[in-house]
């Protein structure tokens, strides 16, 4: 199984929509968490499987919120490059590549 790599700034992104979830409904938060983890355990078993996204990315729509998990998959490394929201500034996390 390939390791695991997230970006930085991954993690303040998972804190503000945790947050944001948090406070329209206690628990919520939590629930976007788990369905982020059950998409990364997803994504480590089968990488290839989602479709691309950019040319050296794929992305994975989470099932009951507006993101999705972007990724660069290579053979003994996935690259979790963004967990971005759906509907604000696409391609902001393009720079995260390089």
């Amino acid at each position: 199984m390939p390791a695991i790599k997230v970006d930085p700034a991954v993690y303040p992104e998972l804190d503000q929509a945790r947050d944001w979830y948090e406070q329209q409904s206690p628990g919520l938060g939590t629930e976007f968490l788990d369905e982020v983890d059950r998409a990364l355990e997803a994504i480590l078993r089968s990488p290839q499987t989602w479709p691309p996204f950019t040319h050296q990315t794929r992305r994975f729509l989470l099932h009951r919120f507006p993101y999705a998990i972007v990724y660069h998959p290579k053979s003994d490394l996935i690259h979790i490059v963004a967990v971005m929201h759906l509907h604000r500034k696409p391609g902001y996390w393009k720079k995260r590549l390089s």
